[in-house]
């Protein structure tokens, strides 16, 4: 398994979208065009010095990509350097588009975003309008100077419902009564931790099935290393080798010298999933769907482990 090649581009605008945002818009350097993307699609984008930050793709023309990123109060270098050093007219390297949030097939949809998580779910709202498809987006801000693509989302028409909780118009003090209704409808999320859970509690509690959800997290869930010590081996070699409680198993075939296409790390970007012919892998990430953990058949390397003593890859 190879690292992928990374693609160089260009800034050609960058604007401010919404309090606290910015919209960076990003040609190919080359003028080669820029791979396709489909809906809830995201970008690796490195940054000098401080690794690798993923960024929903939330272009309209084919010939750029755009990324809107919030600037993080708490930020370790990547949204705190795009927002404060990086200029137009400055050359990126990014990866390739992977998408696992993708749109999902239902006769209707219900779309909602909390503050930038908007960005995925946009264009999974304007590609539904297109389609002439039923759904409706709710978007949940602190304040309306926060609201960012103004003009994309005023095209949705009343199809997009804004809250404001600043207005006394949150999801803990207001249920929008769609949501209490999953016949025949799929629930499609993104936003902060905290919104995450509350929605998803409430959907369980209306009667959603597990299967009609869909989601992204901006971070991972926090999980124990735990579970012991196991093996892994590399198929096409045989070559066996020992996972510590503190290791993951990225680490440990780095160290041996086995390349792989790691970026966030975390469980959050799918880049590291490989193939699992043999043993039990232990699930910690949150890419896979629940489907694809019942199968067994694959692991997240970067964060995952096992419950078997040995998992056999496909590498």
């Amino acid at each position: 398994m190879m690292k992928s090649t990374p693609f160089a581009v260009t800034v050609i605008a960058k604007q401010f979208n919404g309090a606290g945002n910015v919209l960076l818009t990003l040609a190919s350097r080359s003028g080669q065009p820029l791979p396709a993307f489909t809906p809830g699609a995201h970008i690796d984008v490195l940054i000098p010095d401080g690794g690798k930050r993923q960024y929903s793709l939330c272009s309209t023309a084919a010939d750029h990509y755009e990324i809107c990123v919030r600037l993080d109060e708490c930020s370790t270098g990547g949204s705190r350097w795009l927002h404060q050093q990086l200029n137009v007219g400055d050359d990126l390297e990014i990866s390739a588009p992977r998408n696992h949030f993708p749109l999902p097939q239902a006769p209707r949809t219900l779309l909602f975003a909390a503050g930038i998580g908007l960005t995925p779910l946009l264009v999974m709202a304007e590609t539904l309008a297109a389609r002439q498809a039923d759904f409706t987006l709710h978007l949940y801000l602190k304040r309306a100077d926060e609201l960012a693509f103004s003009a994309r989302l005023s095209n949705l028409g009343a199809r997009v419902v804004i809250h404001y909780s600043s207005e006394g118009d949150s999801l803990r003090q207001s249920v929008p009564d769609d949501l209490t209704k999953p016949d025949n409808a799929a629930l499609v999320f993104c936003g902060p931790a905290g919104f995450m859970d509350h929605l998803q509690q409430l959907a369980f509690q209306f009667g959603w099935a597990e299967a009609q959800l869909h989601s992204e997290r901006f971070q991972p869930t926090k999980s124990v290393m735990a579970c012991g010590a196991f093996e892994v081996e590399i198929a096409s070699s045989g070559a066996r080798f020992a996972v510590g409680e503190q290791q993951t198993i990225a680490e440990v075939l780095e160290n041996a010298g086995i390349e792989l296409p790691l970026s966030c790390e975390q469980g959050m970007c799918g880049s590291c999933i490989t193939g699992v012919l043999a043993g039990e892998p232990d699930h910690r990430d949150e890419v896979l769907s629940k489907q694809e953990r019942a199968a067994n058949d694959c692991i997240v390397l970067c964060c995952s482990r096992a419950r078997s003593p040995l998992l056999v890859l496909d590498l």
